[in-house]
């Protein structure tokens, strides 16, 4: 089969059609690209055209408060700085790891209203220098290009008001947590209307709301159908409307609320994380023919080349059956993994998937 671009293969894994092979992408953190530079990956190469692995481009808009960004403390080890969600937050350097949330500005329903009267689908949160600067590259590449939605469970406790706030009041404050996913998803899709009828065209949303942990879910299955699943529904038939698809990534063992998502008519499910308790064949085998796959490479086996070669020759002739399914590890690449481990890996991934 013809070499084709990383379009083309998106396409037709989402269609559940076979490609020339399976499109091969990940997301290292900063601390691996640094351990890569230092193992000799050029610092001015991007690490996508340095693998060789399909382009996928994002589109993003700001549906924040826009509260002030500015820095508190600055070392040699960490950044501590306010976002424009109004969190403080704690940045290590030189580390895969999340952020230390600190404080935040939204804490309660009156905290909330005066943030949500910042939050308007202005024109103006549209970085449109940038749309029109790298769009025409994305075409002529053949790149899949996403648009990012930021909007639910996840983005709402870790970015804006707190984990255990947020568990409190799922139970005891239910129109709140609703009025916040839904006011934000909705200024999320007025602001990406207005970049798609400015004729920037892209071929699926993608969001995080990660609503699992290991062995377990964040919240009930009811709680899941009454306070989330009403706007999961809206960001997918939104999309559907477009005639795009709809990607979703959420960490954590979410194995109930699978039949749910693909009831919805979600596309594609992201990152199948194996640890927590996601089994990709199983997946695969039950839900293949409507869910697009991507992820389901354990990364705890990166570092121990048998294993990881084992494991991948054991799921991917699986889960690549018939289209739908998108490489890459069940999260993100840590720093444990050295420059010839992904190149090896990357190598591998792409045999194993061609068709």
């Amino acid at each position: 089969m013809p070499e084709m671009t990383s379009r083309e293969r998106f396409a037709r894994m989402f269609a559940h059609e076979e490609a020339d092979r399976i499109p091969v992408i990940d997301s290292p953190w900063d601390a691996t690209i640094e351990r890569w530079q230092r193992e000799g990956m050029p610092a001015n190469v991007n690490y996508v055209d340095f693998f060789g692995l399909d382009h996928v481009a994002m589109i993003s808009v700001d549906n924040s408060p826009q509260y002030e960004q500015r820095v508190i403390e600055e070392t040699d080890e960490h950044r501590i700085h306010t976002s424009q969600w109004g969190a403080t937050l704690k940045n290590w350097r030189h580390s895969a790891s999340t952020p230390h949330f600190l404080d935040f500005t939204i804490v309660d329903p009156e905290s909330w209203a005066r943030a949500k009267e910042r939050i308007v689908p202005d024109h103006s949160r549209i970085d449109w220098g940038r749309l029109k600067r790298l769009y025409p590259d994305w075409q002529s590449k053949g790149t899949w290009i996403q648009a990012s939605l930021w909007f639910g469970f996840d983005v709402t406790h870790s970015w804006i008001v707190g984990t255990e706030r947020l568990l409190f009041a799922l139970a005891e404050r239910p129109e709140w947590c609703q009025d916040m996913f839904s006011h934000l998803l909705e200024v999320n899709l007025a602001l990406l209307d207005q970049v798609w009828d400015a004729g920037y065209r892209f071929d699926s949303v993608f969001w995080w709301d990660d609503m699992g942990y290991k062995q377990h879910q964040f919240f009930s299955m009811q709680m899941y159908q009454e306070l989330l699943k009403p706007y999961h529904k809206r960001a997918i038939d939104w999309a559907h409307a477009k005639g795009i698809k709809a990607h979703l990534h959420s960490c954590g063992d979410i194995n109930p609320f699978v039949p749910e998502l693909v009831g919805l008519g979600l596309d594609a499910l992201n990152p199948l994380e194996v640890k927590a308790g996601m089994d990709p064949t199983y997946l695969k085998q039950t839900y293949g023919d409507d869910l697009v796959l991507h992820g389901g490479i354990n990364a705890v086996l990166w570092t121990d080349p048998d294993a990881i070669k084992a494991e991948m020759e054991r799921v991917i002739p699986v889960v690549k059956e018939s289209g739908g399914y998108i490489f890459s590890s069940d999260h993100s690449v840590p720093s444990s993994v050295s420059l010839q481990d992904f190149q090896q890996i990357v190598h591998l991934a792409k045999k194993l998937g061609t068709y």
